[in-house]
């Protein structure tokens, strides 16, 4: 298969050049070890997985002879098998000046970060990856930071083909794991009952001590079936016919190890009466769409949940452009008492950037008029609009555009 060029090898480099460990987290099957493979190709790097029985018992019992084993500079895949192996890495960096000697992937993020920062702290850089955006697929990356001036859009737009919804539902209902990319309809089934039944139940299993897998496949069913609403533990541990706290617990489960994504509410002193419960994504709106048996990409995209789907798709795209980008971000939703929501807030150099994320080609612009709830909040806004399926970028008025959805 051939490789796809990944946004964030421009990142790594840097943190490469600069750490003398760096960490690529991210859920399974994602593409870290391709990436990093594809990294180490020009270089002399020692490779092992932890996923190996044997390396995994020596990494665990004898770290020492492990590292006479496996010699630095090193690729160390599924790490977190392995927390004994942090404390021999932490003294041989102690014993080096040399930046880049360990590349490491993990998994698991929730038990694996606990431990990095209790042992690591200041000699790793870590990165996040996620399933292929847009604009990996596409092959077009951009130098500046996402701008939503009408400027800086219409730039944008003069390197890419027009938008498309068949693509943007193509893209939606594939997903962005790379081995599923060229896979017809009956493989892409096969491929994602596969990832759930061999990866996520023996993940859930390893991490959280899950034994009941019929009624945690029910809670994570009933999770896609709730995409881009409020997260609601009453409704899913009904589903799922367990407790409350046990399907809080399961939800922080599935974020740690990549599968779901929590978009926070916005909190303000200024703005007391606001909600503070986050609203519920999937990383991959692939498996997503699985897990809901939508078997093609048109009953998705003509079904009542299309719309759900499509924030979705948008909410990760921006997910993936600040985790991979320059500038860093807060990404945060608004929702105040009175029911009144924005859909994405991005915190950004100091602005807030608000945006309405609507599946039509022509939304109505008085979906912006809600912003004026802004002007309570601590921060200044910045330029924003509604991202939707238009042709190109168009003014609404001297803030806020209409943002076509291939832009993010």
């Amino acid at each position: 298969m051939q490789y796809i060029s990944r946004e964030l090898e421009r990142k790594f480099k840097q943190l490469d050049a600069f750490f003398k460990i760096v960490l690529v987290t991210g859920a399974r099957q994602v593409g870290k070890t391709t990436m990093l493979k594809h990294l180490a190709k020009e270089t002399s790097r020692t490779y092992v997985s932890l996923d190996d029985l044997m390396a995994r018992e020596l990494a665990q019992n004898d770290p020492a002879l492990f590292f006479q084993t496996y010699k630095p500079p090193i690729l160390i895949d599924e790490v977190q098998h392995a927390p004994q192996l942090f404390e021999r890495i932490k003294l041989m960096c102690d014993n080096t000046e040399k930046t880049g000697q360990f590349w490491l992937t993990g998994s698991q993020q929730y038990n694996l970060m606990k431990n990095i920062r209790e042992t690591l702290a200041g000699r790793i850089g870590i990165l996040e990856l996620y399933s292929l955006s847009q604009r990996e697929k596409n092959g077009v990356f951009f130098d500046k930071p996402l701008d939503f001036s009408l400027k800086a859009l219409q730039e944008r737009q003069s390197v890419l083909p027009p938008n498309d919804i068949t693509q943007v539902f193509e893209h939606i209902w594939r997903g962005g794991m790379p081995q599923v990319q060229n896979a017809d309809e009956e493989m892409r089934q096969e491929y994602y009952s596969s990832y759930v039944d061999t990866y996520l139940m023996r993940d859930v299993a390893e991490v959280g001590g899950v034994t009941n897998s019929a009624k945690f496949m029910k809670l994570l069913r009933t999770c896609a079936a709730l995409t881009a609403e409020q997260v609601n533990y009453a409704t899913l541990a009904t589903a799922a016919n367990i407790s409350e706290p046990t399907a809080k617990d399961w939800v922080r489960i599935l974020e740690g190890l990549g599968i779901l994504y929590l978009l926070q509410p916005y909190s303000n002193n200024e703005m007391k009466r606001l909600v503070k419960t986050p609203k519920l994504y999937f990383c991959d709106t692939g498996l997503c769409a699985y897990l809901s048996m939508w078997l093609t990409r048109d009953t998705l995209m003509n079904g009542a949940a299309s719309g759900h789907y499509f924030e979705n798709y948008v909410v990760t795209e921006l997910l993936k452009n600040y985790a991979y980008g320059k500038t860093k971000a807060n990404l945060c939703y608004f929702r105040d008492s009175n029911a009144k929501e924005i859909d994405v807030f991005i915190e950004c150099n100091g602005l807030i950037h608000p945006l309405e994320i609507k599946k039509s080609a022509s939304p109505n612009r008085k979906e912006v008029k809600k912003y004026a709830l802004l002007e309570k909040a601590s921060i200044p806004r910045g330029d924003g609009g509604i991202v939707c399926m238009c042709d190109k970028p168009v003014p609404i008025d001297e803030k806020n555009s209409f943002i076509p959805c291939n832009l993010i």
